[in-house]
């Protein structure tokens, strides 16, 4: 009998064994030549600990807080779509195994159920990850979410265009499962559907959103607001000028554009320009739970797993997203340990080694 998994790479491993090469495909996939979604990897692998110790390390919190919802773990589910290409209880099976693990999900306006059928199976925290489909779609989907009980709005910002990858051109990819949150509404495909499922490159551009939609945005819902997707400081000064309320700094999984730093390259400028003014988060290329600690020693408040969660729905549903979690919590818990430190939201500053050339805060050569 096979041992359990014992980190989310041996999730990775039998999640490819069992889903049907197209669907693994499609989940494991960057935009083009895949260097940002590998460079979301090795610029993680750049940053090393600084182990302290000697110390009473008796007594270890690694609960927090997101934007005063407390969560068990500085790990949330990232928002991803169509989940129900990796289990059949696609996201039902995700906000249980978040809520096993009492953390948060982000769930994603291209979810396969719909955000009340998840928010009926969820026992944790939610926000509403949003994709700006027009106006009458976008109210629609902000007041529907609010009524449902989710606790934050997460808008993406960095799909301007469509990306389909060259992967799913290559398989003929096409999205398998309908849409939950908008079952049985008579729109155009190209008015529903996330730049990540086009079937190629033939496709309607996303709906354009700018800075001066937020405003509209904001006197939609009294829900704080999150942009997922900033990468620059140039783009969080305005954001927090525009009083959002958390910053998501994202790659998307590397799988919209190619050739830009890694995620977590760009935390500490968007750290240093949003001044404590917006909570930072960050994801892509999260896998281990030392690149939690390194995450929040740059200034994250929490980070997001996005392919993870299709790795564990895929080797056990709702118990496989559970396991992958926990197998990070019990990272994160022994790299505190070896760090010397006793809570996350307390942690010491020059925990870790930082590249020279990653902007504000660098370190000498």
């Amino acid at each position: 009998m096979p041992l359990d998994p014992i980190n989310l790479y041996d999730y990775e491993a039998r999640a490819k064994q069992v889903l049907p090469h197209n669907t693994w495909d499609f989940i494991d996939a960057g935009s083009m030549d895949e260097f940002t979604t590998r460079r979301n990897r090795t610029a993680f692998e750049e940053l090393t600990l600084r182990p302290r110790f000697l110390r009473d390390i008796g007594e270890i919190d690694i609960s927090t807080t997101v934007l005063g919802e407390e969560i068990s773990l500085p790990v949330m589910i990232a928002p991803a779509g169509s989940h129900m290409v990796a289990h059949p209880d696609g996201e039902l099976a995700t906000v249980r195994g978040a809520g096993m693990s009492n953390t948060l999900m982000e769930l994603s306006t291209s979810s396969n159920y719909s955000m009340e059928e998840v928010s009926e199976a969820a026992t944790g925290p939610l926000w509403f990850q949003l994709y700006h489909r027009g106006y009458d779609l976008t109210e629609m989907l902000v007041h529907r979410a609010e009524e449902a009980g989710f606790k934050a709005i997460c808008l993406t910002v960095d799909t301007p265009v469509p990306s389909p990858k060259e992967r799913d051109l290559r398989n003929q990819h096409t999205r398998a499962f309908e849409l939950g949150n908008f079952r049985a509404m008579d729109r155009p495909e190209s008015e529903i559907s996330g730049t990540d499922e086009t079937p190629g490159w033939a496709v309607s551009r996303a709906v354009p959103i700018t800075w001066k939609e937020l405003e509209w945005l904001r006197g939609l819902t009294s829900l704080p607001l999150v942009l997922k997707g900033i990468r620059t400081a140039e783009d969080a000064h305005i954001a927090v000028e525009s009083g959002v309320d958390g910053i998501q700094v994202s790659t998307h999984g590397g799988r919209q554009l190619d050739s830009t730093m890694g995620a977590i390259e760009m935390v500490p400028e968007v750290v240093d320009a949003a001044k404590g003014r917006a909570e930072v988060y960050v994801d892509s290329g999260v896998r281990r739970g030392s690149d939690v600690l390194k995450a929040l020693a740059l200034g994250a408040r929490a980070v997001a797993i996005g392919r993870p969660l299709f790795w564990g729905l895929a080797v056990d549903g709702a118990n496989g997203v559970h396991g992958v979690l926990e197998l990070l919590r019990e990272e994160v818990t022994r790299a505190m340990a070896y760090c010397g430190q006793t809570s996350v939201r307390d942690l010491e500053s020059n925990l870790i080694n930082i590249p020279y050339g990653w902007g504000p805060g660098t370190m000498a050569p």
